[in-house]
């Protein structure tokens, strides 16, 4: 019998999550990140201060299967089109983005158009989170 031990749909999803720009406020990064590690998936958390070049070089180099953002600064639309250039210019754009933070409801469906699989807003469950990320960053996977 053949093991899939080790094969892209058994190991692990990884996750980078990433605090992007000026905004110093981690808690929530922080929270989100033990969920999914706690829910089984690797995670490389990048730290505060991480520049759009940082992040997607960090998702490139840990062969991640998405890169959730956490950005509470107002700067959401700048950063998230920043990383999702630079994923698209490397070749890498099969990396799911996904973000959470201070984003407006009118700014959701800008970001879906540009790329970001799906933005959660302060209310969102880690319970919520982690099974989206199961289902559509597996699932992306697994296509």
């Amino acid at each position: 019998m053949e093991s899939d031990v080790g094969s892209p749909s058994s190991a692990p999803l990884r996750i980078v999550v990433a605090k992007p720009g000026l905004d110093g406020h981690d808690r929530g990064a922080k929270v989100v990140a033990r969920a999914l590690r706690d829910a089984g998936m690797e995670v490389i958390y990048t730290g505060l201060h991480q520049t759009p070049e940082q992040i997607v070089a960090t998702a490139i180099a840990e062969d991640a299967d998405a890169i959730g953002l956490s950005v509470l600064s107002g700067a959401h639309m700048t950063l998230f089109a920043k990383v999702v250039d630079l994923l698209k210019a490397a070749g890498a754009d099969d990396i799911v983005v996904f973000g959470g933070g201070i984003i407006p409801d009118a700014d959701r469906q800008s970001l879906a158009e540009m790329g970001v699989a799906e933005v959660f807003t302060p209310g969102a469950t880690m319970s919520e989170i982690v099974t989206w990320v199961r289902g559509n960053v597996g699932a992306a996977r697994r296509a």
